[in-house]
């Protein structure tokens, strides 16, 4: 890579090395190595570590929180939204749902980035529910149960075979839209 790398750049970098190596391996000199780039370059962009942190976080929710609400918004159509939001969400590998879970465990603005988006979360599962038709602590309560099935899906490291993991996804389904 060249030394013209904007800090979109260095945060998507840093993405893929705290999916892959974890939340300590986010330092400045083997992040610049692995780009190929001095380290001058990431503090063109981030005053240090810290803020290099802080601005990665911002950059996961805007990727798993609001960039999936946007396309649930844009696709729903014909299925409901919920459907749509919880075939997509069981769909894709999510690990770097549990690095930034890990890095919260040890990490105060980590711990308050994730208490966040999961606030996020389950206000837009709850407003779907009661869009639905669903009252609204009848949509509170369930939209709780549907967001604890996908942290522990998030957090298993046992993919299911393609098939049960279609059933289970249905069964949510049918279990947002209360159906029989």
């Amino acid at each position: 890579m060249n030394e013209q790398l904007s800090a979109k750049d260095w945060l998507d970098q840093g993405l893929k090395v705290l999916a892959g190596k974890g939340f300590t391996a986010l330092k400045a000199e083997p992040l610049a190595k692995a780009m190929g780039v001095s380290r001058g370059s990431f503090y063109w962009h981030f005053a240090d570590v810290a803020a290099f942190h802080s601005e990665l976080l911002k950059h996961w929710r805007e990727i798993a929180a609001e960039q999936i609400i946007t396309g649930v918004e844009a696709s729903a159509g014909a299925d409901p939204a919920i459907a749509v939001l919880l075939r997509r969400t069981f769909s894709i590998r999510l690990t770097l749902e549990r690095a930034v879970r890990s890095w919260a465990a040890s990490e105060p603005a980590a711990r308050q980035a994730v208490q966040a988006i999961d606030r996020r979360r389950l206000g837009y599962v709850e407003s779907l529910l009661v869009t639905d038709g669903l009252p609204p602590a009848v949509a509170q309560a369930r939209a709780q149960v549907l967001y604890w099935a996908f942290l522990g899906h998030a957090l298993s490291d046992r993919p299911l075979p393609p098939a049960q993991q279609d059933a289970v996804i249905d069964e949510l389904v049918r279990i947002a839209r209360h159906e029989p």
